[in-house]
């Protein structure tokens, strides 16, 4: 029989459960923001000042240095994926140009 697990263990099994999909979700966007840049570069089209700091901010790991900065970005990354459209081949590029704004928006509205 398995034995019920006391308020602690359930908050330490919660946090531990949290820090994993915030670590996956910072792993994910820093690819993300790589290929960002890289799909800039190859149109050879310069970088908007505020999708390069949201791409700069993954690529350089700054969350670590920032907390609760990863929360907030989760929290965008999340309602970005139920509001917008299905991505489409066609427009990927645009729907990653946007999410990366409103990473941008949500880092200066945090203070980060």
């Amino acid at each position: 029989m398995k034995k019920r697990m006391t308020v602690e263990e359930r908050y330490r099994d919660n946090l531990r459960k949290q820090r994993k999909i915030l670590e996956e979700f910072a792993e994910y966007e820093f690819e993300w923001a790589r290929d960002l840049m890289l799909w800039y570069k190859l149109k050879k089209i310069e970088i908007p000042d505020d999708e390069y700091r949201a791409c700069a901010f993954f690529q350089n790991r700054e969350y670590r240095n920032k907390p609760g900065s990863l929360t907030l970005l989760y929290q965008m990354y999340v309602r970005c994926n139920e509001e917008l459209p299905e991505v489409t081949k066609e427009m990927a590029f645009d729907i990653l140009r946007f999410k990366y704004k409103m990473y941008a928006k949500t880092l200066e509205t945090g203070g980060f």
